[in-house]
């Protein structure tokens, strides 16, 4: 860590996405009197008492896997000596070299806003029912039993939020950041196993006509019901997601050149023929299929140059990116 964050006038912090502590910034070790040895590799919530752990669990984590980012989170730590120490805190989360991180600094505050005072409350009651007799223990654990239930119900819908953070809310299917990691995790197993695949991306002939004429809500149900259509067509291995605008993508496992078009082309066929509703389109597609040195860019891009050339060329149409080079 370089000198100016080590010593910055703020708290810093990264964890993993399951909480545990990366790197910590010279400030706030001094702030909560901690060398860094006894930090690095713990959980976060080593330094926090009971009540803020709760506190934590149910706003910090949900609203950053939604969201990306907390802004102004009122929390404490705990001192090495045992001290709360109220902090302002902001968060981010940042994918670097492949893996989850979470970045946060943190201001110590003087002050708690008026909010707090309920975690206050709850967090004296919590020291107290410590210190009681065996009435009381009893009672604690009942306590403690209920706070298990809740972090399983946090982490149910903790689960629920990532999940929606890969579809896409208008068509049901995976959304662009769903499929990306699909492909790369195909493109993963092709360089392992020699699996081969091809990559489709699908296009709405004149799709921007039908907003202008019909408006965006029957767009809409354009979108909706071609996402319906394209999953019925689908086999049980095939990917398909909605890649942005009026643009489908659909990755085919264990499939060459020749069964990737004729597929496409039955795509194309079908979506002609079929009522969306009480309206009618066309689709054009571009088909790539992985070849030694592929990368997902390149795979996308053979995919986009064949989407044009069957645009260009009169669209309601599939092409494959490899007669391309033959013409």
């Amino acid at each position: 860590m370089d000198i100016q964050l080590d010593t910055a006038p703020c708290g810093y912090f990264s964890i993993s996405n399951t909480g545990l502590i990366q790197s910590v910034n010279g400030t706030l070790l001094n702030m909560l009197g901690y060398e860094r040895g006894e930090l690095l590799g713990k959980h976060l919530e080593s330094t926090m008492s009971v009540t803020n752990k709760l506190f934590f669990h149910t706003y910090f984590y949900p609203y950053i896997q939604l969201h990306g980012h907390v802004n102004e989170m009122y929390v404490s730590f705990r001192t090495s000596t045992g001290q709360d120490v109220p902090v302002l805190l902001n968060g981010i989360r940042q994918q670097r070299d492949g893996e989850t991180f979470i970045d946060c600094v943190v201001l110590a505050m003087r002050k708690r806003i008026e909010h707090e005072k309920d975690v206050l409350q709850t967090k004296a009651k919590l020291e107290e029912l410590y210190q009681k007799t065996n009435e009381a223990n009893q009672k604690l654990e009942l306590l403690h039993a209920e706070y298990e239930t809740k972090q399983q119900e946090l982490l149910r819908i903790n689960h629920q939020l990532e999940a929606m953070a890969w579809i896409d809310p208008l068509t049901g299917l995976g959304n662009r950041r769903f499929f990306q990691e699909k492909l790369l995790a195909t493109l993963a197993s092709y360089r392992e196993n020699e699996e081969l695949f091809s990559l489709f991306i699908m296009d709405i002939d004149h799709f921007k006509k039908i907003n202008d004429t019909y408006g965006h809500p029957v767009g809409d149900l354009v979108l909706t019901n071609l996402a319906r259509l394209l999953q019925s067509m689908s086999r049980e291995n095939d990917i398909v997601a909605r890649y942005g605008g009026e643009e489908f993508v659909a990755i085919l496992p264990d499939t060459d050149q020749e069964t990737a078009i004729s597929i496409a082309e039955r795509y194309c066929a079908t979506a002609a023929s079929t009522l969306l509703g009480e309206y009618q389109i066309t689709i054009s597609i571009g088909v790539a299929t992985v070849s030694s040195g592929d990368t997902d860019q390149s795979l996308l891009h053979h995919a986009d140059l064949a989407l044009y050339a069957s645009k260009s060329s009169g669209r309601n149409r599939a092409t494959h990116a490899a007669n391309l080079v033959k013409n």
